[in-house]
């Protein structure tokens, strides 16, 4: 025990005096970014998917910016362990003398890296992590990934424009759902639509068919479902076949991760008009992503998703606001230089609000069709300029 309060106290020293500009810094020749991911575990593929897009980006633009360096240090959280990713930001910082944490994955994680960022006013990029409040937690973070409310609010008020004025829900019982359904509603509502009723699910593999038999019984226009990748997309696309919702009477909408490209391996034909909402498809047609897709294809042998967007924009955020500060990784710097600033991204068109510090970009609405190259999510409508709806100082304008 008093090994562990020692070494808290010290790491706590430790980013006090980072703070004051009085810890040993890197070498001056270098800058140095911890990236803290989940390496391994449940969650490691996405890093996997976010850390192959870091790589490209190097690759395509050199590991040098405003004459320095950059250096990588990967720290792996293993999942879901807030404690466990605030020590390895400490670490980052206070051992290996990082300039910049980035990466983030897990909301969790991501709060508590918020932390270490405002005690050592260490300049801060989520690549992923999606919920909004995250944001708030460090005056020195930005993010570039895309949060639940943007999906979902926009999606719910575009749904009621399209005619269907009365839409049942069915989600995870847990965060990423509740706040999906939750925005996702609330858009419908201010629509001028109608919620005609609700359910969430066990956070489990649940039964679904019991659970869309009560749906069905209600008539909606539509059925909007939110479940986690893996398994579940399929069991609830088999389990709406099975009640005879036909998609071109009922409408189906969710989340981008009902229809993923391995979801819709074991939905198969099932899944062709499901609707959805995302950030990024790497199908879009643009000059910028043809290439991103054709590089990540040659360099990784799949296809890039949401989460490698977030990591190749995270990286295009650090190497220009370096350049704008020339090398100057001060916090107060780095931040400043973020806030305000627009590129062309592979997704399009990219903000970060100066006033939240959060992305603002183009949300995509996707049908399931069947194509010469199999079914596909094609892109049918785009909500340009979104902003972060649950973002408090959003909600304050």
């Amino acid at each position: 025990m008093q090994k562990v309060v020692i070494g808290c106290a010290c790491a706590f020293f430790g980013l006090a005096l980072a703070a004051l500009g009085l810890y040993p810094a890197a070498a001056a020749d270098t800058i140095k970014i911890g990236l803290i991911m989940c390496y391994s575990g449940q969650f490691a593929d996405t890093a996997t998917q976010m850390d192959n897009a870091i790589k490209l980006y190097m690759k395509e633009n050199g590991d040098t910016v405003a004459g320095k360096k950059i250096v990588i240090i990967r720290k792996d959280t293993g999942g879901i362990a807030p404690d466990v990713a605030k020590r390895l930001a400490q670490e980052a910082i206070v051992r290996d003398h990082a300039d910049i944490l980035a990466g983030w994955i897990l909301t969790p994680n991501a709060l508590a890296g918020g932390d270490v960022s405002k005690e050592a006013k260490k300049f801060m990029v989520v690549m992923n992590a999606a919920t909004s409040i995250i944001i708030t937690k460090s005056p020195y973070m930005v993010r570039t990934s895309v949060t639940t409310p943007q999906e979902n609010y926009p999606f719910g008020k575009w749904v009621v424009q399209q005619g269907i004025k009365n839409v049942y829900t069915m989600y995870s019982g847990y965060g990423p759902g509740i706040d999906a359904q939750k925005w996702f509603a609330k858009g419908v509502v201010d629509g001028g639509g109608k919620i005609v009723g609700s359910v969430a699910f066990p956070v489990g593999n649940p039964d679904f068919s019991s659970f869309v038999e009560r749906a069905k019984d209600l008539h909606p226009q539509a059925i909007y479902i939110w479940v986690p990748g893996g398994a579940q997309p399929a069991a609830i696309a088999k389990a709406l076949a099975e009640r005879g919702i036909d998609p071109k009477k009922t409408k189906i909408l969710g989340q981008g991760e009902l229809t993923s490209d391995s979801a819709l391996k074991t939905i198969g034909d099932g899944g062709i008009g499901f609707l959805t909402t995302q950030n990024y498809d790497y199908y879009l047609q643009n000059p910028l992503n043809k290439k991103f897709v054709k590089d990540y294809q040659a360099e990784f042998h799949r296809t890039p998703d949401i989460f490698s967007i977030g990591g190749y924009d995270g990286m295009h955020l650090i190497y220009a606001a370096l350049e704008k500060t020339k090398g100057n990784t001060d916090g107060e710097a780095l931040i400043a230089a973020a806030k305000g600033m627009s590129w062309q991204s592979p997704r399009g068109p990219i903000t970060i609000n100066p006033k939240t510090r959060d992305i603002v970009q183009t949300i995509y609405i996707r049908r399931v069709e069947k194509t010469a190259d199999g079914l596909r999510n094609v892109v049918i409508d785009t909500i340009p300029n979104v902003e972060d709806p649950g973002n408090p100082a959003y909600r304050g304008n």
